[in-house]
């Protein structure tokens, strides 16, 4: 249970970038699992050329991933706002077909990894590796300083008002593409940063963002738009699915078809331990008080999803 709860957290980071241009943008971003991928070759690249710990290299692949956010904006999605979203689907397709290529043609499609290991902690008969303790103190301290600058910085207060009224914001002085830029710079630099942990982790090829990118998908629709916490928290509750399950080589779409009939049963119902209790268990008794709390947050979360309540994704506050 503790090793989906740690693995669930990254899951939640992957998933915040895609989140935040989805809901700021009206932009599906299918770019986002060819950017996962860029992440975790960035990662590699950089642990390869430096002797730094790789969780202290996090912080350059979160600055490259900013700039490569704002050329890839500049080239492929600025054209698009505003447009049908067919437009920006295959605009944002056609730069991850490139992205795949190109990486295919570097490093072809041979598993790498980041060959770099933190002590872990054991604790009676479990076991703990550092790596994954990193990875979700890092995305947690992540998701906390997105949340902070989306609600008490003047930018992410900008990135806020332009969501919820475009043309509002506009008269009120915002200059909405430099808004929208700034918002697609960071959801892109979430998927790096996203990427670079996951090669920490797991062996990757260039190939390997497309399975993170249904994940994303997966995991925003539960927690919502624009919701750093909740994709977390949601992140989580589908680390939590996976590690249930056990068997980790079944079909994502079965992972995915039971996280999203959660989704349903708990926003409708309104019904958050019956649901949590339900899919936990599946008719037994939940295993333990952790797991309850996790999945109880989390559904209460999700039930705040602004196509259930009405409300905008983002709320504007002083």
């Amino acid at each position: 249970m503790i090793d989906g709860l740690l693995i669930g957290s990254v899951y939640g980071l992957a998933a915040m970038g895609l989140s935040l241009i989805w809901g700021v943008m009206d932009v599906i971003n299918l770019t986002h699992g060819s950017m996962i991928a860029l992440g975790m070759f960035g990662m590699y690249l950089l642990f390869s050329a430096s002797t730094l710990n790789a969780y202290v290299l996090l912080v350059p692949a979160i600055v490259g991933g900013l700039i490569l956010g704002s050329i890839v904006y500049w080239l492929a999605v600025n054209w698009v706002i505003d447009r049908p979203q067919l437009m920006s689907l295959l605009s944002t397709f056609a730069v991850n077909m490139m992205v795949i290529g190109i990486g295919t043609a570097i490093w072809s499609t041979s598993p790498y990894n980041v060959n770099f290991t933190l002590p872990g902690i054991t604790v009676g008969a479990y076991t703990f590796t550092g790596n994954h303790m990193a990875a979700a103190a890092s995305a947690f301290v992540i998701a906390l300083l997105l949340e902070l600058f989306l609600y008490r910085t003047r930018a992410g207060k900008a990135i806020r008002a332009v969501a919820d009224n475009r043309d509002a914001a506009e008269l009120m002085g915002i200059s909405s593409t430099r808004v929208l830029m700034i918002a697609f710079a960071i959801g892109i630099a979430l998927a790096i940063a996203s990427g670079a942990l996951v090669s920490t982790l797991f062996p990757f090829t260039i190939l390997s963002g497309a399975t993170y990118q249904l994940k994303s998908f997966v995991v925003t629709v539960l927690a919502g738009l624009g919701k750093p916490f909740g994709a977390l928290l949601a992140g989580v509750l589908l680390g939590l699915a996976y590690q249930r399950t056990g068997n980790l080589y079944f079909s994502i779409g079965l992972h995915a078809g039971w996280v999203f009939c959660l989704k349903i049963f708990g926003a409708f119902t309104a019904d958050v331990p019956r649901a949590a209790v339900w899919f936990w268990g599946t008719g037994k008794m939940i295993d333990g008080w952790l797991a309850f709390i996790v999945l109880a947050l989390t559904l209460a979360v999700s039930s705040r999803l602004p196509v259930l309540n009405k409300r905008p994704a983002f709320a504007i506050s002083s």
